[in-house]
């Protein structure tokens, strides 16, 4: 955006927005499992771990069976950290499972099998991130956290900043405005945290912007200053046909569906490239995914 464009842009602050955004969401949000009342903390906790990069239609089967299977963060704490990854099925970047049986453990061992209430608490937990601990205590316990998902990084972007697109990594200055973005209130901000979220996933999308239905498209900064087009570094999809992590996919594919270890000549078959599958493989094994045992043999791990 030039500096001509930024002078004459009318200014509107985000208290503006706050009205508009969560009536809106009121009206417009999706029906989700992890937002009704009887998902409880550890419901929130587990959709916000498989919702990472992942879109909601892949999580929603997905979701609802680990919480039939386990529906307390103990009883997941309970299994192998295997089952996790088996039960992951495909939603990919299946280290989460991994992260997410990590964080079930400590909850059944420090918190009596309670997701913790506390910002801190939920941060200390293994594989819990700024996001996730923001995102759980906001969500769940109605407490005012700015939760910066990608989403919602760019509605900020275009509503307040003028700019189609964030950067490609969450800055200090993305962090500042949504924390002087957040309602005062508990109850508000923390409805403002899921609305700008649901915003972004349905309306202020990243290719194609509904601005005819956008609740604040009359006060957005990037639409007033005529939608300028991004300026930086190109964004490039990601790709995955041919790449390691589809080789992982392969190889976990394969044991996922297996009962008992699985020879190394069975593995061999998913993917006829050596040098590509042999790393592929060592990585599994290295990210804690896989387990090897004597003989030649492979497993999801039992510890």
């Amino acid at each position: 955006m030039t500096a001509t464009t930024e002078h004459n842009a009318p200014e509107h602050s985000a208290t503006d927005l706050h009205a508009p955004v969560i009536d809106w969401f009121d009206a417009h949000a999706r029906d989700l499992p992890w937002r009704r009342p009887e998902a409880g903390a550890w419901g929130v906790m587990v959709s916000e771990f498989m919702l990472q990069q992942t879109p909601v239609n892949r999580v929603l089967p997905v979701y609802e069976q680990w919480l039939a299977r386990w529906p307390r963060p103990a009883d997941l704490a309970a299994e192998p950290p295997g089952e996790a990854v088996r039960a992951w099925g495909r939603l990919g970047y299946p280290r989460r499972a991994l992260r997410l049986h990590g964080a079930a453990a400590a909850i059944a061992e420090r918190h009596g099998g309670e997701v913790p209430k506390e910002h801190a608490q939920l941060l200390a937990l293994p594989g819990v991130g700024e996001y996730t601990a923001a995102a759980v205590a906001s969500f769940a316990y109605g407490q005012r956290h700015p939760v910066l998902d990608t989403n919602v990084r760019r509605v900020f972007a275009r509503a307040l900043g003028g700019q189609q697109y964030p950067p490609n990594a969450t800055t200090a200055a993305e962090r500042k405005l949504a924390r002087s973005a957040l309602p005062e209130a508990e109850a508000q901000a923390a409805r403002w945290a899921a609305a700008t979220m649901e915003l972004g996933a349905l309306v202020c999308t990243a290719r194609t912007p509904g601005c005819a239905r956008c609740p604040i498209a009359d006060r957005c900064a990037w639409r007033l200053a005529g939608s300028p087009p991004h300026e930086g570094p190109p964004r490039r999809g990601q790709t995955y046909a041919g790449t390691d992590r589809q080789v992982r996919g392969k190889l976990l594919a394969v044991l996922r569906e297996a009962v008992s270890p699985v020879p190394q000549e069975v593995l061999d078959q998913v993917w006829d490239e050596p040098t590509q599958r042999a790393r592929a493989l060592d990585g599994l094994v290295a990210d804690g995914l896989v387990e090897p045992l004597a003989g030649g043999v492979y497993r999801l791990p039992l510890s």
